[in-house]
């Protein structure tokens, strides 16, 4: 069993400098291939993005616990536990910020996808805030279940655990070398192929989670299946034929 022990005052760190590495990655990958979009729309597709991030990761967050959600209405602190600190989730931000950079597309007709940007910077960021989370400790709520694996985490109560934390650490950076490769070799949808592998990995990594279940699997886990089921239902779309004239021609 390997001592992590508990630091969460290093969580805000750790958070910050995944915020951080994805900018100076996204920047560079900017300056070195440009955008489809000028400065501007990209940055109102990012404000966009960020607002739906933020109430997309705190709706998650609290929906993922909901025995104590339910708990709190019926005592009549829910407004507090509203309020309270914490209960963020990256899923909910991902679906989120997608969602809000969709409707800007919308309100502003952009027609060409704005996502491929931020797919590897998204990897290295996240990879590098769940540091933050491993080191947080209990206090993080994002541990795994009890296991006597020699690699098992002490996060400070003795107790070995899953080290999901180092698993996600991991797929990121090999999704991150995968979808570089791809992006050299000039290959699109990136944001996509990041968002259905992000969520199919959180699908099935999340059983290595204790977390409240509704029907065999966590809110999450639920979350990770509507985004799944939306992005294959935009990738039929994106591929069925079209009439024109007298002509059959495939979406872009």
């Amino acid at each position: 069993m390997i001592d992590v022990g508990s630091h969460p005052a290093w969580h805000p760190l750790f958070e910050a400098l995944g915020y951080v590495a994805g900018y100076l990655v996204y920047r560079g990958m900017r300056a070195r291939r440009g955008d489809v979009l000028d400065d501007g729309t990209r940055w109102s597709v990012i404000a966009a993005a960020a607002v739906g991030a933020v109430v997309g990761s705190r709706l998650l967050g609290l929906a993922e616990q909901w025995p104590a959600m339910a708990a709190a209405w019926k005592s009549g602190r829910f407004l507090n536990v509203l309020l309270a600190p914490g209960g963020k989730t990256i899923v909910g931000g991902l679906l989120g910020g997608w969602c809000g950079v969709e409707l800007m597309k919308r309100l502003k007709g952009i027609g060409v996808r704005t996502g491929d940007l931020f797919a590897i910077p998204l990897c290295v960021g996240i990879a590098v805030g769940r540091i933050g989370c491993l080191v947080a400790g209990l206090a993080d709520d994002t541990y795994g279940k009890p296991t006597t694996l020699p690699w098992a985490v002490n996060l400070g109560d003795g107790v070995g655990r899953q080290p999901v934390q180092v698993y996600e650490i991991v797929f990121l950076m090999l999704l991150a070398s995968a979808l570089a490769r791809r992006w050299r070799a000039g290959g699109g949808e990136l944001f996509r192929i990041f968002l259905a592998a992000y969520l199919t990995w959180r699908l099935i990594m999340d059983f290595l989670k204790p977390q409240p279940l509704l029907g065999g699997m966590n809110v999450i886990q639920w979350a990770c299946c509507g985004g799944l089921l939306a992005l294959g239902w935009l990738w039929l779309k994106d591929r069925k034929p079209r009439r024109q004239g007298n002509y059959e021609t495939a979406d872009a």
